[in-house]
């Protein structure tokens, strides 16, 4: 069988996972005649699925990986997972942020790829909980050193989660005592029974210190956090003001979401008038 050119290892891997988490399984035969790939092709995809965590494999194909509700996955592993859509929405969301703005941005890999994007943006001042997003800007001082219009960092300080966040007393009596303009916000899940929530009960409750302190909520989630539920939910949808996903997001959970606040969705192919 020849291989399908248009589609990238990464767009391949995406469309398997969206196709297992939507089925609850798939073979691999099944995976080759809908991607127009070889059965190597397809099974190599599936070892680096699996390597991942996101998925098992069985005999004939893959299914599901089921997680606690406590289940916490580390830095590194996330980084993995959805990288394109992540990038569509750190742009997206890098568009809410004007010159001169407070701003917060809470751990995660989105947040983290939203960073990199806010570099060029003068004379920001940054609060955030995540050790990874304080590098991004510390590194960037020191590389191009000291330059007008850098942002102002403020890290909280407090205890290390396995995503690399800052959380407990310390942390929540930081943010406690500041008002920012905006916060950018990623989320282990969201739902909307549920809300936002995480599978950390102490980054639950440095979460919602974020969210009291902001004047604006910006969620930044792809597609594969919607419907999923934590151990501990730290926001209703009704308190977050915008959600920035990417083109995964299915029909009808676009328009669960906009009942409860605004949408943009990142990355989705322009319409011709």
């Amino acid at each position: 069988m020849s291989e399908n050119p248009n589609l990238l290892a990464e767009q391949r891997r995406t469309l398997i996972l969206d196709e297992v988490r939507r089925r609850g399984g798939v073979r691999v035969n099944e995976l080759t005649r809908k991607l127009g790939v070889s059965d190597m092709t397809v099974r190599r995809d599936l070892d680096a699925l699996a390597r991942q965590g996101v998925l098992e494999k069985v005999h004939g194909g893959a299914v599901p990986v089921v997680e606690a509700s406590t289940h916490e996955p580390g830095f590194e592993a996330k980084s993995g997972l959805e990288p394109t859509a992540k990038e569509d929405i750190a742009r997206a969301a890098a568009e809410l942020v004007a010159p001169g703005a407070a701003i917060a941005l809470s751990g995660g890999t989105t947040t983290y790829a939203l960073a990199h994007r806010l570099l060029d943006v003068p004379d920001l001042t940054v609060v955030t909980n995540s050790v990874r997003v304080a590098d991004v800007f510390h590194v960037a001082q020191r590389t191009s050193g000291a330059r007008q219009g850098a942002a102002t960092v403020v890290l909280t300080g407090g205890v290390r989660t396995p995503s690399d966040s800052l959380v407990g007393p310390v942390a929540d009596q930081a943010i406690a005592t500041l008002h920012f303009d905006v916060l950018f916000l990623g989320v282990h899940g969201i739902s909307a029974e549920a809300g936002l929530s995480t599978p950390n009960l102490a980054e639950a409750e440095t979460n919602r210190r974020l969210v009291q302190s902001a004047r604006r909520v910006v969620v930044v989630a792809d597609h594969t956090k919607w419907g999923v539920v934590g151990l501990s939910s730290f926001a209703a949808l009704d308190q977050v003001d915008t959600l920035v996903s990417d083109a995964g997001l299915p029909a009808d959970a676009r328009a669960e979401i906009a009942e409860h606040l605004g949408l943009v969705v990142a990355g989705e192919p322009e319409t011709a008038d």
